[in-house]
Formats: C-alpha cells, structure tokens, sequence
C-alpha cells in the first residue's frame, strides 16, 4: 500500500486502540513508539554497515561490552542494546512485556552521548511517565503496547524512501490527533496547508541564499512549520544540511515531539539547536560564541498561542521591546511578533499567525502597530479562512514583516474567501496557496483579493490595519430593474458581469441575445449548442488543444523517462510553473483552477515516484499478495485474496492490454443481468389464472419465480399438454435460469483467467509498455482535466445566462393578468352557485373583493 493507504491504516488502528484516552494524550505514546523505532532500526542498519552479521549483534551489543558501547554511542549519538532492539521485542512474542520498554526507556536515556545531550535528553519522559496510563494492570498494558509496536512494526524505515513515507505518517497521525483534540490541538499543531503556505513565502526570499541558512521557531508545537521551510527550501537549493533548525517550545510533551519530528526528517544533529524554555520570559537563542549576544537568523516562523496572557513588568528594557512598547498583559500576540523581529539579520523574513484583532486593536497594541509601520517593518497582511485551525473559530491572519525594506507600502491580501470545505473545518487548497504566494512575491494589485496601501494611507486611517478598509472582496449585492420586473427583459448592465466572455467572444453575445440597447432576451435557441457552435468560440476550443498540444509529450519527457533521477519536489515546481506561464496567454480561464488540477495529479503520481527512486524500475513490474480481512472461526484474520499490482492497478493493465479478455467478460455480465428483466416481462404477461397454476414457482409475492421450482412445473405442464402456451413460457424462464447459472460459473472462471493473465502481464511487461502504462496513469488523467477547463467555464455562462433570464422571465404584468384572470374564473364559479339569503349575500361580497360584478 502506498504511504496514504499505511497512514490511514495505523491511524484508524490507533484511533480504535486508545480506547478513553483523550486524543491528546495518546498521541505522545504512538509518536514515542514509533520514534523508537526509528531510533532502533536506525542503529541496526549502522551495524551492518559496519559489518555486523545478526549474531554479534545479538552477542555483542550490550551495556557490559564497554567498548562495543563506545564505538555505537561515538558514531550515532546514543546506545541501543540488542535486548532492548525493537526488533527483538517484536521477536519475543508472549515473552514481551511491558517492563521491556520501561527498561529500555531508561536505558536510552543513561547511555547518551554528551555530544548529542541537547538533542535526546529526555525526549521519552512523556512516554516512560505515560506508560501507566495504557492499562489498569501489567497485563493490559503489555497487551496495550504489544498492539501498538505490532502495528508500527509495519512502517518502512529501512529505505531510501523512507524518510519521506516516515514523516508523512508521522504529520498525518498528528494532523488526525489534532483534530481530535479539540482547543488542545492549537498547543501542538498548525494545519498543514498554513505552513506550506508560510514556508513557500519564506524559501521564495531565502532561494538565492549562497550559504546556510538559519530558521527559528520560538513556539515550534510538533516541528512541522520548520520541516515544511525547509522542504520548500530545497526546491531552490542543493543540500539539505546547509540549513539550521533553531526551536523552542515551552510544553515539554510537545517540544518531545519538535525533537522528534526533525530528527526523523533525516535532518542531522548537529543542525538541531532546541530549548524546552519560555521565549517571552528569557530570550533565546543567543550567538554560540558564548558572549550572550542574541543570534539573528535568516527567516522566523511562528505559530504562538492567541491572545495569552504575559507578564510584561520590569520588561521595558529589554531589547526585543525597547523599540516598539510593550504588549499589555492579557494579550501576548504583539510580545511574541517582537521577539521574532528581533531575531531577523537585516535582510531575513519572518511570518507569524495572528488572530485577526491585532490589526485594530488600541491602546499599547495601536502603538506597537504604529512604530512597526512607521519603521517600515511590516511587508505583507493575509487574511485567512475562518474555521481554518483546528480547536478554534478565531479569525486569523498571517503578517510578513522584515527588518530591511526598499518599498514602504503594506501588501494586504484578503484571502477570506478561498477554501475547500474539510468536515467542521475550511481548509486552503494547492490553488488558493499558489494565488496568494504568487500575489506576495509579486506584490500585485488584484481587485477584491490583494492590494498596496501606502504608508500616508494607513496613517490616515489612524494605523487602522483591518483589512476590509483596504480590500473588498464582499460579493455584490443583488439588484433587481424595476422596469424588467415589469415589463420582462433582460436589463443589459446585468449582462456586463459577462464581459470577460464578450470580450474573448465577440460574435457570441450578438448568437445568444436579442438587444435594444438597453434591455436584451435571449433567442428561442438551444444556448448550449449555439454556444459550444459560435465561432469565437471554436476558434478558441482550437487555439487552446494548441496550447496544450505537447503537454503529454513534455510531461513524458520529465516525469517517466527520468523517474528514476529527477527531484520530485523540483520537476513538480518546474512544471507547474511551466502549465501557469502556458496559462497566461489563454484569456478567461483561471490558471489557478489549471494549478490545481496539476497539483492533484502531481500528489498522486508522486507516491508512485517515491516507490520507483527508493525500489527501482522493476518495481512497475512487481505485483503483491492483496491481502483482505476475513472472519474465520469468529476471529478477524488478514488472508491472501488474489494478487495486486504494486504501483500498476490491475484493472488499468487490463482496460489498456486485455481489451478483448474484458470485453468478453462485460459481454457476459450484460447478458446476465438482462436475464432477470426477461424473467419480469415474462412473469407480467400472465394472467392471474396462469399464475394460481403456477403458484409453486413463485414466491410469496407473486413478483418473482422461485429457480428451484420451475423444472418441476415445467415437467407437470408437459405432462398435462393442455397449456401449451403457458409451457413455452416456462420453458423459457426454465432455459433463462440455466443461462444464468451458466454465466455465473463461466464469468468467474473467465475472471479468473484474467487475473492470472494480468499478473503475467503486469511481470513482463517491457519497459516501453511500462512507460505507455504510466502515462495512462500519470498524464493522462490531468491532461484530460485540463481539457475539460474550457467547458467547465462555458457551461458557467450558460447557467448564468439561464439564471439572469430565469430573474425577469415572470414579469408583474404577466403575473398581474394571471391573477385577474384567476379571479374572474372564480367570480364566474361563484355565480353558479345558490344557497339561502345569507349565504348568497357572503357570496355577492367575495365577488366584489374579486374584482366580479355583484
């Protein structure tokens, strides 16, 4: 299964496991095993690199054996004993038992190297402390941990690949913990779509650094706004250990797992500086030259706690808020960004996540906000989504400040609007995120989304920086003409919201509408066709194929004939920047809506990249048992059901291969559920009598014939020969239930066949026949949803059109003579009707109110 697939596994495992355990709290266990583990396996593989067979480990890896423990503790930073391996105790079976992890816990941390102290110290006293907490007695929680380290025992950790496959299980199982943690997710978790986007602002500033880079997050939670930066930054430079992780975090359960995260991104020690420390309360870090000066870093980024509360007494000396004022006590939002600033070389970057009253607020607030723009330190404001972080509906923004600025205006972007719905909460999709970096880095002015605010504008304004003051992205109010209403057309300044396709359609409007000029309806046409049938518009259709006309070839070029060499994280920003620049000479169709269909095949074609560097070429040739969940003898057991193709699905092979093989077998299963609808029609041309004779082969409702009895009523009626119609009937339903037993035994056996045949074929296949095959997968699909873009946008307009039309279709004339004509055909009614004196006098005065004679 690919990394997706095992992430979602071990998390509903997991989630199933930990019982009454509060989501919060079992995460640090999960996340402490499987670091473990990584921990473990890491050390084996060292071993036999250095040429230790299975035997000396066992023999010779222990704590009495002081030079052996010297030589691992030298080389990777700690000691592992064979005993206390996590192979070993998935190898001990009924002989594990709690207490092997209790005393390899504190193993671990009494056998650290002093050189690699800062990073392990104590970073399992959240799982030793917790352990406890798996079960009311030894048995319970030995069955508890047993359960867990059998289902980690199935991440990969001893590949190429596997850092990636690693990390993403770990980010996913936090994601899914946070969102079951409620207020408390906020303490460990920023939603990933928000550090991507945080972090690809961060890396486009850092992409022409020459040297290393140094990024800090003050308040780190589980590491992952660190790790995303770096990710993005990789895209532009080459070597990952150029960059230096500076983290602190003052939850020590959560800087446990800031710790964690970064070393198991493969990340190396020596460029992991953490403090488990207050960042308000004691500035950190300082330069390593032991002088206590504060060191400066190229980029911050900071996710902090909203609105908590600090104490700001006896601070105002300190340098990180001399220049700016102090924050006041029951709001640290303004503490936190200072610190940041403070930390940033002249040329750095921060970002930092605000709830969104920090942009209004008065008081110490409005001065801090005046001295940071007065100063020119705040570049950019974005906006975010509401209900965009997990625990919290908080609104909340991102600000982008540096300490060295050439322009001296605010880029504020409201991106409020843009966002996929993800259960409870709004999440940013891959296009939302590229429409507002690209914005950012290219500081444009986009109507309703983004805007530069001069300096004297915002002083203007009194520092006011909420950002519906300077971007209106409200949709706009509906009018209603009152003349249309009336009288009916459709009044042309509605048509103008149509001009985009006016203008790249010039013939079109002119197809559609009929206009006096000031008010248009739409001809007695099939808009759909007269749309799809213009001629700008089929010269567009054309000129966009056009556009489009190498994508396949060039996309073959880059991702399948160099799979096994290209950079996935660089060939994907290469050609999704390739597809955008493509997309700008294309008018009226969003480039970012082009951006996400890319970005959503790119997502899933890249596992199987991952699979193909980390295993090699073969591996598209390679077909595993497909293991199912079954129920025998009252227990669920995991059973081989057939075979399945390790990146190549088999039903793909067969459409693209086996044509003929799934053809016969669609013919069959056709043909098969005909048969019931043959049996129906035969069943409703009898008569009732036909069917009291025939009561034996029908059921209960007479709706259906009953296949075990039919033989035998059809030997009856040869036998009585006095119902030779009704015996060619059953005959048929005889022959019908036959024909259908057959193809049952013939459709699995024909099944079957082809099963085998695919895993054959799947095997050899030749290296020409695996490329076709992954661009059946890979390419295909987005080059097809790219080509439906421009019919997407088409039928838009035609269901605009339809809606305006639809608007003014019932004018208060035409509704007006209806009602009128209602009323006399009720006042006509009524005069037919007699009755004594009162009531025909009740009646006279309804026709009077109808508007009838009396």
């Amino acid at each position: 299964m690919n990394k997706q697939q095992l992430a979602n596994k071990i998390w509903e495992s997991a989630n199933r496991m930990r019982s009454k355990i509060e989501a919060n709290e079992y995460k640090d266990y999960i996340l402490g095993f499987i670091f473990y583990k990584y921990l473990s396996d890491k050390e084996e593989r060292w071993l036999k690199a250095e040429g230790y067979t299975d035997e000396d480990i066992k023999d010779d890896v222990n704590e009495g054996n002081k030079d052996e423990l010297t030589y691992i503790q030298s080389n990777i930073g700690y000691f592992i004993a064979y005993e206390d391996l996590f192979s070993t105790w998935i190898g001990m079976r009924g002989d594990f038992t709690v207490d092997n992890v209790s005393t390899a816990l504190s193993s671990f941390s009494r056998l650290l190297s002093s050189t690699h102290a800062n990073v392990f110290k104590d970073i399992f006293k959240t799982l030793e402390t917790g352990l406890g907490k798996l079960g009311d007695s030894i048995q319970s929680q030995t069955k508890s941990v047993r359960d867990l380290i059998h289902l980690i025992n199935e991440i990969p950790m001893d590949g190429r690949q596997d850092y990636d496959v690693l990390g993403f299980i770990y980010e996913y199982l936090i994601e899914k913990f946070a969102a079951n943690a409620g207020k408390k997710a906020g303490e460990f978790y920023t939603p990933h779509e928000v550090s991507l986007l945080m972090s690809e602002i961060i890396a486009n500033h850092l992409r022409n650094a020459d040297k290393g880079i140094k990024i800090y997050d003050p308040t780190s939670g589980s590491g992952s706004l660190l790790i995303n930066i770096g990710h993005a930054i990789e895209k532009y430079i080459d070597g990952r250990d150029k960059i230096r992780y500076y983290a602190q975090e003052l939850k020590a359960n959560t800087y446990n797992l800031t710790r964690m995260n970064l070393i198991m991104r493969g990340i190396i020690p020596s460029n992991i500086i953490t403090r488990n420390a207050d960042t308000l309360e004691d500035d950190w870090p300082m330069d390593a030259d032991g002088t206590g000066q504060p060191l400066y870093v190229d980029a911050v980024v900071s996710n902090p706690p909203y609105s908590q509360r600090w104490e700001p007494k006896n601070k105002e000396l300190d340098p990180r808020y001399a220049r700016f004022g102090l924050a006041p006590k029951t709001k640290a939002d303004y503490a936190f960004l200072l610190h940041d600033l403070y930390h940033l070389k002249p040329d750095g970057i921060m970002a930092i996540v605000l709830p969104h009253g920090v942009l209004f607020r008065g008081g110490e607030e409005g001065k801090i906000r005046r001295n940071l723009i007065e100063q020119n330190h705040i570049d950019t404001i974005i906006g975010l989504p509401a209900n965009i972080f997990y625990g919290t509906g908080i609104p909340t923004i991102i600000m982008i400040l540096r300490q060295q600025r050439k322009n001296d205006d605010v880029l504020i972007v409201d991106a409020s609007k843009g966002f996929a719905k993800d259960g409870k909460n709004n999440k940013l999709r891959a296009s939302d995120i590229r429409r507002i970096v690209d914005s950012v880095v290219g500081r444009l002015n986009i109507d309703g989304f983004s805007r530069r605010v001069s300096r004297q504008e915002i002083r203007d304004n009194e520092y006011n920086l909420n950002i519906p003051r300077y971007v209106d992205s409200s949709e706009e109010t509906e009018h209603w003409d009152t003349y249309a209403l009336m009288f009916g057309g459709i009044p042309e300044y509605e048509l103008i919201k149509l001009q985009s396709f006016w203008d790249v359609f010039p013939s079109l409007k002119e197809d559609l509408l009929d206009s006096n000029g000031q008010y248009a309806s739409l001809k007695n046409i099939n808009i759909k066709t007269a749309i799809n049938q213009n001629t700008d518009v089929c010269l567009f259709m054309i000129e966009y194929e056009h556009t489009l006309a190498d994508f396949k070839t060039h996309m073959r070029e880059s991702l399948i004939n160099n799979a096994l060499q290209l950079s996935i994280v660089k060939t994907q920003e290469e050609a999704s920047t390739a597809l955008l620049n493509r997309f700008e000479s294309i008018p009226i169709l969003d480039k970012y809506e082009a951006y996400e269909v890319f970005y959503a095949g790119y997502e899933k074609l890249s596992g199987d990249l991952e699979i193909i560097q980390a295993e090699g070429w073969n591996s598209i040739r390679q077909v595993d048992p497909n293991m199912v969940v079954k129920k025998i003898r009252g227990k669920e057991q995991e059973v081989q059901d057939g075979w399945k193709g390790h990146i190549l699905p088999f039903e793909l092979v067969q459409v693209e291969m086996l044509p003929n093989d799934v053809t016969v077998i669609k013919q069959m299963k056709d043909r098969q559920s005909d048969i019931p609808t043959l049996e129906n029609e035969i069943l409703e041309g009898l008569s009732e009598d036909d069917k009291a004779l025939l009561s034996d082969a029908l059921n209960d409702d007479n709706d259906a014939f009953v296949a075990k009895n039919v033989p035998a009523i059809v030997k009856t009626l040869k036998e009585d020969g006095d119902q030779p119609d009704l015996l060619a009937k059953m005959q048929e339903v005889d022959k019908l239930i036959k024909e259908e037993k057959q193809l049952k035994v013939k459709i699995s056996e024909a099944e079957d066949r082809l099963h085998d045949k695919t895993k054959q074929v799947i095997e050899n296949l030749s290296d020409d026949e695996i490329k076709d095959m992954l661009q059946v997968k890979w390419i295909n699909p987005i080059y097809d949803n790219l080509m439906s873009l421009p019919n997407n946008m088409l039928d838009y307009l035609q269901k605009s059109l339809v809606e305006i039309h639809e608007k003014y279709a019932d004018t208060y004339e035409a509704i007006d003579s209806e009602i009128a004509d209602t009323e006399a055909q009720i006042s006509a009614m009524l005069s037919d009707i007699v009755g004594c004196d009162e009531d025909m006098a009740g009646i006279v005065e309804l026709k009077k109110l109808l508007g009838g004679e009396s």
